[in-house]
């Protein structure tokens, strides 16, 4: 008998989530978009809540998603790198003062006496709760934007992203592709040449072993580096086309342009003064940069093997991580003391409501992007079909 709830279950988690395959597997890009958006969310505010769900909501994503592919376990060591850079910053507050002043006084360290030339710096003195708690909210704000960070890496492919750079970056993308196709061999002939000395009674360690191991390998990455240069060149790899000279300074002109714009806009979205400016400027930079790509990209004559499509999913994605940032700079402007609490005088830190709302909405990613083969549950087992009896 077939249990018509559960298939219907089944149906409609396939259609929200279908299984990854090569044909409709997410686009890098998106996965980037999101967490960038995430990142610009949790750099607008202080509020250690809503940051902690921010990473949250980052967490999840990565854990419902994430593949068994070496660079999915990087989103670990982005963690820890976040609370390396939250003690840092607690440390540089003991050491070297805080610019909040406070009243409650936590300890008293030996002050050193600094020449005139250096006012305004000082080594040791009082050590406030008031300027702790802020240099903790300043640290949780920074590990919450290296997470969110770390969150694409452990999600998008580097590869397939490089490989969906533009014609006018393939040159990069190429030499960063071969880099890390490169760097797993060169460990993997560092394992086996150890091993091989081991079991001839030859010592593996130290500066001698070092040198003695360390000559085949040059050798087999050399030979490696002359067979792909041969492969690449009867592939026509580094041939270009013309271009009137026209095209090449406006293509010049634009990408750095935009590219300037950019890194402005970036800036003023990340600080509280900017974000007048930094919509627009990124805005712009981005509109030049990419037509400076796409006419750069003439230059270029090569295909792209099965490209990577950006499909309706890859919009719910990347536009997810989009209304996060949007909603919580709009949040920013509105109700700037909820996304800012107050350190003097110290008040216990809320939750609040609307930007909370908006954290979720990156959610989305876990019930639309396609789950990975190797993480879907196991199907329910179909009993085996009993033999016919014979007489």
């Amino acid at each position: 008998m077939t249990n018509h709830g559960s298939g219907t279950r089944g149906l409609l988690r396939r259609r929200l989530a279908p299984e990854a395959h090569r044909s409709n597997a997410l686009h890098p890009g998106a996965w980037w978009v999101w967490a960038i958006g995430l990142g610009t969310a949790a750099s607008r505010t202080t509020n250690p809540l809503l940051i902690g769900l921010l990473i949250g909501v980052a967490g999840y994503v990565v854990a419902a998603r994430r593949t068994s592919a070496p660079w999915a376990k990087s989103y670990g060591a982005f963690v820890k790198l976040g609370l390396v850079v939250i003690g840092i910053r607690l440390v540089f507050a003991i050491v070297l003062g805080s610019p909040i002043p406070g009243t409650h006084v936590l300890v008293t360290l030996p002050e050193v006496p600094l020449p005139d030339w250096a006012k305004g710096v000082r080594i040791g003195g009082r050590v406030t709760a008031e300027g702790m708690v802020f240099a903790l909210y300043d640290g949780i704000r920074l590990a919450g934007l290296l997470i969110c960070i770390g969150a694409a890496n452990a999600l998008a492919s580097p590869s397939r992203l490089l490989k969906s750079l533009p014609g006018a970056l393939y040159e990069v993308g190429v030499a960063v592709v071969v880099a890390m196709t490169f760097a797993p061999n060169l460990i993997g002939d560092v394992r086996r040449l150890r091993a091989a000395r081991r079991l001839r009674g030859r010592p593996d360690s130290g500066v001698r072993g070092l040198l003695q191991v360390g000559l085949p390998v040059l050798e087999g990455a050399l030979e490696r580096s002359v067979a792909l240069a041969a492969a690449m060149d009867a592939r026509g790899f580094g041939r270009t086309a013309a271009v009137p000279a026209g095209v090449r300074r406006l293509t010049a002109v634009l990408t750095l342009g935009g590219l300037m714009g950019v890194c402005v806009g970036t800036y003023g979205l990340l600080t509280a003064q900017g974000a007048a400016y930094g919509l627009p400027l990124l805005g712009a930079g981005l509109l030049a940069a990419l037509a400076g790509l796409r006419l750069g990209g003439r230059r270029a004559v090569r295909t792209r093997y099965r490209p990577d499509a950006w499909g309706v999913r890859a919009w719910l994605v990347a536009g997810s991580g989009l209304a996060v940032a949007g909603l919580t700079i709009w949040s920013a402007s509105y109700d700037m003391q909820a996304l800012h609490p107050g350190v003097v005088p110290l008040v216990a830190p809320t939750l609040p409501l609307w930007p909370a709302a908006a954290a979720l909405l990156g959610l989305l990613p876990a019930f639309v992007a396609p789950v990975p083969t190797g993480e879907q549950a196991p199907s329910t087992p179909v009993p085996p079909v009993p033999p016919e009896e014979t007489s």
